[in-house]
């Protein structure tokens, strides 16, 4: 998937506008852009937003609080008997915490007769220091687990940096890093990188530069906090009609070439790694 927009999950007005958004995902939100006060009457709303929406319910997430602290179990407990399509797992420490969300995930699917295994898990993965450390562990974790993504805001509060971009819009050192390691870390683990908000919602032209920079680098999407932003990010993640012919002809290529390691196409010599870009593009479709 694409756009993964949030929305607060304590705004039922917000809730009701998301419904005509075009994103691929919807985010109901229950952790930072909602507050303590705020976390039970949320609850409520979403998942009743969820229970609302039959055969849609697969691109319908929601973000639940931390699993250190004490919201989370709530949270689980008041959506899921709407069968949501997944969870996003903010602050996930390592992947001991998803696999600790996917075993509460089977009790609940089986205490609400849900088909087993059905609730997706999308963590943040670089949201705190310990967690940069075990990036490469995702490897091997069952298929509960949609895809990764990372966070800068969060991660530069723990560490005390006075900003996470530099003057002219880009990461500075630290979080470029951070970003590179959760691109690379999720195709080792085998599933898409998502990439983080573009904050400026308003920044449209920054939003754009900024999705071609991460759809050139190899990430599948990006999260967004305005359904503004949707647009820009599907577009951005789609490949062209010339992409997507060149992609078959490729493709075409190798296979009535099937004994072949090296291949001549339009002047330009193809091998393996060639195939491999085409067929991701074309199973993208």
């Amino acid at each position: 998937m694409r756009s993964w927009l949030f929305v607060p999950a304590d705004s039922e007005r917000k809730l009701q506008k998301s419904a005509a958004v075009t994103a691929d995902a919807l985010v109901l939100d229950l952790e930072d852009s909602v507050s303590t006060d705020n976390k039970p009457r949320a609850r409520e709303l979403a998942a009743a937003f969820v229970s609302g929406h039959g055969t849609e319910k697969s691109r319908l997430w929601v973000r639940i609080n931390p699993l250190d602290g004490p919201h989370h179990t709530l949270d689980l407990e008041a959506v899921m008997p709407a069968g949501p399509g997944g969870i996003m797992l903010p602050k996930a420490r390592s992947p001991a915490d998803v696999e600790t969300l996917s075993r509460l995930l089977v009790e609940l699917e089986f205490e609400y007769g849900l088909p087993s295994g059905s609730t997706k898990i999308l963590p943040l993965v670089t949201e705190t220091p310990e967690a940069l450390f075990t990036l490469g562990g995702y490897t091997g974790l069952d298929d509960r687990l949609a895809g990764m993504s990372w966070g800068a805001e969060d991660l530069g509060a723990a560490i005390g940096a006075t900003q996470v971009r530099d003057g002219f819009g880009g990461w500075t050192p630290p979080f470029e890093m951070v970003r590179n390691l959760c691109l690379f870390a999720a195709h080792a683990a085998g599933v898409p990188a998502i990439d983080t908000i573009h904050a400026d919602f308003r920044d449209i032209e920054g939003l754009a530069d900024s999705c071609a920079e991460a759809s050139r680098d190899g990430f599948s999407g990006k999260l967004a906090i305005h359904p503004g932003q949707v647009e820009v990010i599907n577009n951005a993640f789609q490949p062209g009609d010339e992409e997507i012919e060149y992609a078959r002809r490729v493709v075409a290529l190798f296979e009535s070439n099937p004994g072949a390691g090296v291949l001549e196409l339009d002047g330009a010599m193809l091998d393996r790694p060639h195939l491999l870009k085409a067929k991701r593009i074309l199973d993208s479709l």
